[in-house]
């Protein structure tokens, strides 16, 4: 009996062990093909070419032409003492703003005015002298009536006619110990101290209200600029502010570089620019009826721009030409080497697309990507 009983103990846990390690092996086969599974589907995955889309529609185009440039101010003079002297009044300093006329400095005035005095004590003896004269020819101080002829005949041969030019004369050398504004503008380059006298120039006045800007586009661009069109400018210093302006002027002539010089004018909005000052141009021109693209549509294969229709689930290859650049887009048309045509309502693949070939099946993300 109790033999029987080992038995069957022995029995039951030999089937339990049987039973585990069957189980263990439906277990690791049934990850095994869950694994399998999983792979596949992360392949397919893998494989789905997931891509942004566009229409293509007629629209206006922003050509831009990039260049660099340098800020001239629209008026800008080196001023010097009108009279030779010693410095013995300086109003202004380096940076000031002044008005039209303001005094900007004076020289030592002691010998114009004693010149300005002497002067003036001269032509009273020659008024003196020509009523004498007057008096004399039978006119009365008061010298109606007397004929113009005579009169100036008795100015000559008075020596009023001469005290008369050197009473101007003093006048204007007063006047010229003074040094004003001849416009408003800004203080700029002064290196004079009181009590010496200054050589060449005293100061540089600049209107820095309005600057031109100053830059060169090639040859083959110039038809893509005139007098009027829009510009943008950036100063390298701060790159994200830009003030606008317009073409001014276009140097008709080409230089050996195959470039020309172009000027355009712009307002110096909150007094940010400066003389000199080197800045980014963006010549803008508005060009109608164009397919544009954002430049990521428009791939390179065997030498030729291609991009991607988008038709029944697939990816067609089309060869395109582009006609105009800008920072962000392309404007494309068929391309003629290869006779191909893009129309009005075509979906354009955007992104996506560096790795499609013709025919690939490709799956469009939710709504439209739209050309800047």
């Amino acid at each position: 009996m109790r033999n029987m009983r080992r038995t069957t103990w022995t029995g039951l846990v030999a089937l339990a062990v049987w039973g585990a390690v069957c189980g263990c092996k439906r277990t690791d086969a049934q990850d095994e093909d869950g694994k399998a599974e999983a792979m596949e589907a992360a392949v397919q995955k893998l494989n789905e070419n997931y891509v942004d889309t566009m229409t293509l529609r007629k629209e206006v185009f922003n050509l831009q032409i990039k260049c660099n440039g340098k800020l001239r101010a629209a008026a800008k003079s080196e001023l010097a003492m009108p009279a030779n002297g010693v410095l013995h009044d300086i109003r202004v300093r380096n940076g000031q703003r002044v008005s039209k006329g303001a005094l900007l400095a004076s020289v030592d005035k002691r010998d114009a005015e004693r010149e300005l005095e002497k002067a003036r004590q001269d032509m009273e003896k020659a008024r003196v002298d020509l009523v004498d004269k007057l008096i004399g020819q039978g006119y009365d101080e008061t010298m109606q009536g007397v004929p113009e002829q005579m009169l100036q005949r008795a100015k000559v041969t008075s020596g009023y006619a001469a005290a008369e030019y050197a009473l101007q004369s003093a006048e204007i050398n007063l006047e010229r110990c003074d040094l004003h504004a001849p416009f408003a503008g800004r203080v700029a380059d002064m290196d004079c101290k009181l009590f010496q006298q200054p050589e060449g120039k005293f100061c540089t006045l600049i209107d820095d209200t309005q600057f031109d800007v100053e830059f060169s586009i090639l040859e083959a661009e110039l038809q893509s600029v005139a007098v009027g069109q829009a510009v943008s400018v950036a100063p390298f210093v701060d790159e994200d502010r830009e003030f606008e302006g317009r073409v001014t002027e276009i140097n008709p002539s080409v230089d050996e570089k195959g470039q020309v010089k172009v000027r355009a004018r712009i307002r110096n909005r909150d007094g940010a620019l400066m003389e000199g000052m080197n800045v980014r141009v963006v010549v803008e021109k508005a060009v109608p009826d164009m397919f544009v693209v954002p430049k990521d549509a428009v791939v390179m294969r065997d030498g030729f721009h291609v991009l991607f229709r988008y038709e029944d689930g697939r990816a067609v290859w089309t060869y395109v030409d582009v006609v105009y650049s800008n920072i962000s887009s392309y404007a494309v048309t068929g391309s003629k080497r290869k006779e191909t045509e893009i129309h009005d309502g075509d979906v354009v693949i955007t992104s996506g697309n560096l790795n499609l070939a013709d025919g690939t099946e490709v799956i469009p993300r939710r709504g439209e990507r739209k050309a800047e």
